[in-house]
């Protein structure tokens, strides 16, 4: 399993097609999963959770790459 990160145009555009998708290495689940307050992820495979742009900000120094900030962007668990 792994986490994976989907951002979408904000809320108040039609678009509702996928904009950005990165799959993220294994490496990083445990300081990730810690970032986000989750104990596995298992706890964290029941949904896809918003990120907040904090979060956005420290992921992006966790995988040492930038992620788009004009995006809402959710992670989840991919098996």
């Amino acid at each position: 399993m792994h986490l994976c990160i989907s951002g979408f145009l904000p809320d108040e555009d039609e678009d509702d097609s996928l904009k950005f998708d990165l799959d993220l290495d294994e490496y990083f689940n445990d300081r990730i999963m810690q970032l986000l307050g989750h104990s596995s992820l298992n706890a964290m495979a029941v949904g896809e959770w918003l990120l907040t742009k904090d979060q956005i900000r420290e992921i992006s120094d966790i995988i040492g790459k930038p992620l788009p900030t004009d995006l809402d962007l959710f992670i989840g668990v991919l098996v």
